[in-house]
């Protein structure tokens, strides 16, 4: 018999995906409406902005230190980008792994896209890049059967710790 352990926090994140998907009717995206708020970046959780894209903390992360960085500009595809922005959004990918590694020690990161809903993307109309410091045997049980991730530190913590590692050129 299969066991459930209650994650009420996914409801949050299930309810949101449905409601913020501008393909589903929803307005702005989730990243659009946060840039529009006009709230501090520690408050967003903001680690780093550049030109045409910014690197934020992801509020449902796989582990702690999971980034997601994501161009200024709503678009679902890498064709749809500008070459601007191909350019700063893979630099600041390879900044946001420095920073990971620097702050956190993981023994690995796995850097990866989901372009469309089918591919997992759960927000299909801004495309976001992800970057997830891992660790041998950080896929525990709690994964395994309860689709639960326990993670060790607040949001607020990992963002002051990726902000003050991220590299300055």
């Amino acid at each position: 018999m299969l066991e459930r352990i209650w994650s009420g926090w996914r409801a949050a994140y299930v309810g949101a995906s449905s409601v913020t998907d501008t393909e589903a009717g929803g307005d702005a995206s989730p990243f659009t409406r946060l840039l529009a708020s006009g709230e501090p970046d520690e408050a967003t959780h903001v680690v780093h902005r550049g030109e045409h894209v910014f690197a934020i903390m992801n509020l449902f992360p796989y582990s702690s230190g999971h980034l997601l960085v994501v161009p200024y500009r709503e678009v679902p595809d890498l064709d749809d980008l500008t070459a601007a922005e191909t350019t700063e959004l893979w630099s600041t990918v390879t900044d946001g792994v420095a920073a990971v590694r620097s702050a956190y020690r993981p023994q690995g990161v796995n850097v990866g896209l989901n372009l469309g809903r089918p591919a997992g993307g759960s927000i299909p109309s801004h495309l976001h890049a992800h970057v997830v410091p891992r660790w041998t045997g950080d896929s525990n049980f709690m994964s395994s059967i309860a689709n639960t991730q326990t993670l060790p530190e607040a949001l607020d913590v990992g963002a002051a710790r990726v902000r003050a590692a991220w590299p300055h050129r």
